[in-house]
């Protein structure tokens, strides 16, 4: 058990590493050499030059200039000088929402902790429990609920607080999510146009045998929306080529590698072996190797190519279909197209930098099955993960290290050694373990089918988020592995587990205090020092760089990884509220979190973030819910402990606050979720009028037509240049598509596909 100065010594490790992370990036982040490193967002936006194509020798490498140095936390309040709206132009709404998380952690735990201080921790530290019990304790324990006596009249505070916290936590909620909910309208009003805007994704097309994916789409689509529909692009199976192309652009970057080295010295051809990472087979001239390579997959590429356009086969029942206005999109996105609901499928189209393409190629069908398998794979990853999280259990008992390693006891039983062990050491290990997690639940969600980036990183923190709750916090509170709790909970009864979780939380705070200081303190700084992309940049930058372009591509800009940021504030959420009643101690180190978090992240969206996709803060549902489910889990887990300290008469108390909770969820549910998951038609109608009133002449049909075409056809020749578009454009003519169906072309029976008779289209088209 974890003495106060245990958590001294990781205090003090944590808060040194911090600060030599945040006094490295101030210096670094000064040096001329890697100001592309520390400062790429706004060399992408062309609007930083370059100090290295000016002054001497020197000055390129080193800033001279002391008083920098003097002004080396100007970063700081630089960071917060960006306002808000300004922030959204800079960076986008989902930046500026996700700084809003922590800042919500400040809104809900700095009153709350003021609170806790006040008055449970007094009401805790003046009791003598633990003292008369002759157990072992530390001075943590003594202003924890485990120092209250047994049946104690004292227990009235703590649920008074637990009101205290849910009032005040729904409060903030409710008002962060009306906020949040008022951005994302006011910026889908305000943004300027996208093609998703206009688009909609069309799934499940009904095969037929007389037309082509692409003319059955159009033929629907006029029929059906006759005033509204503009263009369609089908979507192809493109799956082999596109990873011809990326091959083939590394083999190009390998040969620009081979090439750059040859100039610099003539004298030796490079030579490299043909296996294997380079490492192993012949040995053979790179240059020449290198170029053969890209030139067999250029004509693998042409070739597949023009399979992909030919072949039926490679044209998937998938569509983006783009209309003429908003208001259209969101009628089609909005609403059941067939009589049968499962053909022809609608919802909003991504954009189309968040448009997943590879995921696109899986039948509908197969989708189902697929999220079953997973979810069956999910579940044995996150209750059958023992070895890791028992591995880290160890870590943490000094008690289990002399039993599994008794010839360590002589080092183990040192005072500084036993507080670096405990106090130290279990937060890092679980960290290195959680490293590898997002990569493994990224390619569960990708294999479920998610048609967007977006989707997919969302998908992928909830599985992060459970992951944790049950082995990073059940784990950790219950010490077990996964499958050891859910055994144990299956033998137990309902009644018992909120008693089995609530006794073990106490007895684990000093746990997750180290936990947050590793992860929340120092992790956060490193952040910010970003060491790995400034070496990687260094060393493309040496070998690589040959012009501005390539100078470019090696900045490592990186994102807001929402997949594995999100479930990791959640997790804080969770320890917050679930420690604010029980163990009140942890509450500033969780404040310290979100504070330093805030600071980093801010300065590191405006300075280096460059944001892989704009969902317009659609990720916000998902956020309240884990915090409201982190409030349900706190109560349950509260009444479950006073179940187990005689408080008969104050425990049915707290039986109300998961119904109230819950009841307050499905309020914001119905009030606020609409606004991000539909478009009101008011304000696409209003969209529509104001552009159409300052843009009479847009030509929509050539901003959308290629808008939603896969990447590896980009580029490709086409025979019409804009101007021609421009005369080919029907801004209001209605079109009757020309049928295949000889046979149905003189009857009124009404078209297998699209539900409507030759006749009905006609008379579409005379009004």
């Amino acid at each position: 058990m974890a003495t106060i100065g245990d958590i001294g010594v990781s205090a003090a490790i944590n808060i040194l590493s911090a600060l030599i992370f945040l006094l490295a990036f101030a210096i670094l982040r000064l040096q001329p050499l890697n100001d592309r490193v520390y400062f790429p967002k706004w060399y992408l936006a062309g609007l930083r030059n370059d100090p290295l194509k000016s002054g001497g020798f020197v000055k390129k490498v080193v800033n001279l200039d002391w008083k920098a140095y003097i002004r080396f936390l100007n970063w700081v309040p630089a960071a917060l000088k960006m306002p808000e709206l300004e922030l959204i132009d800079h960076a986008g709404l989902d930046s500026a929402v996700y700084l809003r998380i922590y800042l919500l952690g400040l809104k809900i735990f700095i009153p709350i902790t003021l609170l806790a201080f006040a008055v449970l921790v007094p009401v805790n530290w003046t009791n003598n429990t633990l003292k008369k019990s002759g157990l072992t304790y530390s001075d943590i324990d003594k202003i924890s609920i485990s120092n209250v006596p047994l049946g104690s009249e004292r227990f009235w505070a703590h649920i008074l607080m637990a009101y205290a916290s849910t009032v005040w936590t729904c409060y903030v909620l409710q008002k962060e999510y009306a906020k949040v909910a008022d951005m994302r309208l006011q910026f889908l009003a305000s943004e300027k146009r996208r093609p998703d805007q206009f688009t909609v994704l069309v799934r499940n097309v009904p095969p037929d045998t007389d037309e082509s994916v692409s003319e059955c789409v159009e033929h629907f689509f006029l029929v059906n929306h006759t005033d509204h529909y503009l263009t369609n692009q089908v979507v192809y199976n493109a799956n082999k080529l596109a990873k011809l192309v990326k091959e083939k652009n590394s083999k190009q970057n390998w040969l620009d590698y081979y090439n750059l080295k040859y100039s610099r010295n003539q004298s030796t051809r490079p030579m490299m072996k043909t296996r294997f990472l380079g490492l192993c087979g012949e040995k053979v001239d790179a240059i020449n190797h290198q170029t053969a390579e890209v030139e067999r997959l250029s004509k693998e590429i042409a070739e597949e190519r023009e399979r992909v356009k030919n072949d039926p086969k490679s044209i998937m029942p998938v569509a983006f279909v783009s209309f003429k206005t908003r208001w259209g999109a969101a009628i089609c996105a909005q609403t059941q197209q067939s009589r049968n609901p499962t053909l022809w499928l609608t919802d909003w189209a991504p954009e189309p930098r968040d448009v997943y393409w590879k995921n696109l190629a899986i039948p509908y069908v197969y989708l189902t099955v697929r999220r079953l398998i997973i979810g069956v794979a999910f579940f044995f990853l996150t209750f059958f993960f023992m070895i890791p999280i028992t591995f880290v259990q160890t870590l943490a008992s000094i008690e289990g290290i002399r039993k599994r390693a008794p010839f360590l006891k002589v080092i183990i039983d040192i005072p500084f050694v036993k507080s670096f062990i405990q106090g130290f050491l279990p937060g890092i290990a679980l960290k290195i373990f959680l490293i590898v997690l997002p990569k493994i639940l990224m390619l569960m969600s990708k294999f479920e089918g998610w048609g967007s980036i977006s989707a997919l990183e969302r998908r992928a923190a909830s599985k992060y988020y459970i992951f944790n709750f049950v082995n990073v916090f059940l784990g950790s509170i219950i010490a077990g592995a996964a499958f050891d709790q859910l055994n144990t909970f299956i033998h137990q009864s309902a009644n018992e587990i909120p008693k089995t979780i609530g006794v073990a939380i106490p007895m684990k705070a000093t746990f997750f205090i180290t936990y947050t200081m590793v992860d929340g303190w120092a992790g956060i700084a490193g952040e910010i020092l970003r060491l790995k992309p400034l070496i990687i940049f260094h060393l493309k930058n040496f070998f690589l760089v040959k012009t501005e372009r390539d100078r470019e591509k090696a900045m490592d800009a990186g994102s807001l990884d929402f997949n594995t940021g999100e479930p990791q504030i959640q997790l804080y959420f969770l320890l917050g509220l679930v420690y604010a009643i029980v163990t009140p101690f942890l509450l500033p180190f969780i404040l310290v979190f979100f504070a330093l978090a805030y600071f980093v992240f801010r300065h590191q969206i405006i300075n280096v973030y460059h944001q892989k996709y704009e969902s317009g803060a659609a990720f916000w549902p998902d956020v309240h819910g884990r915090i409201i489910f982190a409030l349900v889990f706190s109560q349950i887990s509260l009444l479950g402990l006073l179940s187990t300290k005689r408080a008969a008469q104050s425990a049915p108390f707290l039986i109300a606050l998961p119904v109230l909770t819950l009841s307050f969820h499905y309020f914001c549910k119905g009030r606020y979720e609409p606004a991000f998951t539909r478009y009101p038609l008011q304000e696409a109608k209003r969209k529509d009028t104001i552009e159409q009133a300052k843009e009479s002449k847009l030509n929509l049909k050539y901003y959308l037509q290629n808008a939603y075409l896969h990447p590896v056809f980009r580029g490709d020749d086409e025979d019409d240049n804009e101007e021609e578009l421009n005369d080919k454009l029907e801004s209001n003519d209605i079109v009757l598509i020309p049928m295949k169906r000889q046979s149905r072309g003189n009857t009124p029976a009404p078209s297998r596909i699209s539900g409507a008779s030759q006749e009905e289209m006609l008379q579409h088209q005379e009004e």
